[in-house]
């Protein structure tokens, strides 16, 4: 299958990108910067040179492709009106890729965040949510998935917030880097709240199962572990780094203490039994040994 990838050089997108060329298929991915297109040529890939706002690009680049896997995003999370900006600019983005495959029956994967359900693990059936900050997203994305009836093979894969490889990325990196700025390793609250995490390569092995087979209209869970106590990941991170751990208030995350305060787990279990997908690389816990001073 010749392939459409947006945001390939990321943790998750890198991880997409060879995962794709290892099982055979071949690769369009789009980049924004020369970086980016020596990231990608280096990798196996080839290139459509554009951003995520160049709409017309985003539609050859479906139109010329038998799928498509949709993961580019903004990198403005500092402030509230630069994510809700951010995730404006994703919606418009997929409207484009959606609207290129309207009628041809190929499929294009789209990401989101597993929802947050009080009292339980979310599961795929749970809805996301459509108000609040990131209510926009959870729009975009079934608007997407209801282009099923429209001849698209569309479905979505719901990432934790914690993708990782090699020790960092997701809520987790960023606390590692907040521990390295301050000099604590600190968690919010009492730490017993949990986060779901996946590997980036046990991630991408989801993207390409739910590309490959994946019925049109549906939502898949990447979640390996099913909410690790952050305050376990706190003492990983200060035992690696040397540092205190301490409990802190959450305003002491910025604008993302409220959701790191948020107890949050999420299964996978129908995802693993219906497609089959097992993840075998590193759990986070283990994969956080590997930060280094």
């Amino acid at each position: 299958m010749h392939v459409f990838v947006t945001g390939g050089t990321g943790t998750i997108g890198s991880a997409v990108v060879a995962e794709l060329l290892d099982h055979d298929h071949t690769v369009l991915a789009l980049a924004r910067s020369d970086e980016g297109e020596s990231t990608l040529l280096d990798a196996g890939a080839l290139v459509l040179r554009g951003g995520l706002a160049d709409l017309d690009v985003l539609r050859q680049g479906a139109q010329q492709s038998d799928g498509v896997i949709s993961l580019a995003f903004g990198r403005d999370y500092g402030t509230p009106e630069a994510v809700v900006a951010s995730i404006a600019e994703e919606s418009a983005a997929m409207d484009a890729l959606g609207e290129a495959l309207i009628g041809t029956d190929r499929p294009i994967v789209t990401v989101s965040g597993t929802p947050w359900i009080p009292g339980r693990a979310s599961t795929e059936a749970d809805p996301l949510p459509l108000d609040g900050p990131v209510g926009g997203r959870g729009r975009s994305v079934n608007a997407l998935l209801a282009l099923a009836d429209r001849g698209v093979r569309a479905t979505a894969i719901r990432l934790p917030r914690t993708v990782h490889d090699n020790g960092d990325g997701g809520f987790a990196g960023m606390l590692t880097a907040q521990a390295r700025r301050t000099g604590v390793s600190g968690c919010p609250g009492d730490g017993t709240q949990r986060w779901p995490a996946v590997h980036a390569r046990d991630a991408a092995a989801l993207f390409r199962i739910a590309l490959e087979s994946a019925p049109a209209g549906t939502c898949w869970h990447a979640v390996a572990d099913e909410g690790d106590a952050v305050k376990d990941i706190a003492e990983v991170i200060g035992r690696r780094l040397g540092l205190p751990v301490r409990s802190m208030p959450e305003e002491s995350f910025g604008p993302f203490g409220a959701i790191f305060a948020m107890d949050q787990p999420a299964s996978s279990a129908h995802t693993r039994e219906a497609l089959g997908w097992t993840p075998i690389h590193p759990s986070l816990l283990d994969d956080l040994e590997n930060v280094e001073r």
